[in-house]
């Protein structure tokens, strides 16, 4: 099991950049696959983007690609979401998953493969 901690939320203005952070606890991080979840007032949980053991694989919806990366340090134990161009839908509570494997190559889009969430970070862009 791995404790996840996101940090990097606010409020910004449509256009404006922001960049989260998740840091895990414990050891073993390279054997998690991870990813970025969100979820926005009144809807589901959605996946917004996901990387590899190695970080050398990843994908993303489509509604944030070109816009957000992702990407990890495993040495430090940290995943970051660079998030660009930010638009009023991309409002939302965001959370970041660890989903353990001993795939190195595979990365996992849909919540239920996830076994550890974090709390949360709460993103807010303003039109």
């Amino acid at each position: 099991q791995v404790q996840l901690v996101e940090s990097g939320g606010g409020l910004v203005q449509a256009g404006g950049s922001l960049r989260l952070s998740c840091a895990a606890s414990g050891r073993a991080f390279d054997m998690y696959a991870m990813a970025w979840f969100r979820q926005a007032p009144g809807k589901e949980r959605e996946f917004v983007a996901t990387i590899t053991r190695r970080g050398d694989l990843t994908d993303y919806a489509d509604s944030v690609k070109g816009r957000f990366a992702i990407s990890r340090d495993n040495a430090k134990g940290t995943m970051t979401l660079q998030m660009n161009s930010l638009e009023p839908e991309d409002t939302a509570v965001y959370f970041c998953a660890a989903a353990r494997t001993a795939l190195i190559g595979t990365y996992y889009t849909a919540p239920g493969a996830f076994g550890d969430w974090g709390q949360g970070t709460q993103v807010a862009v303003s039109s």
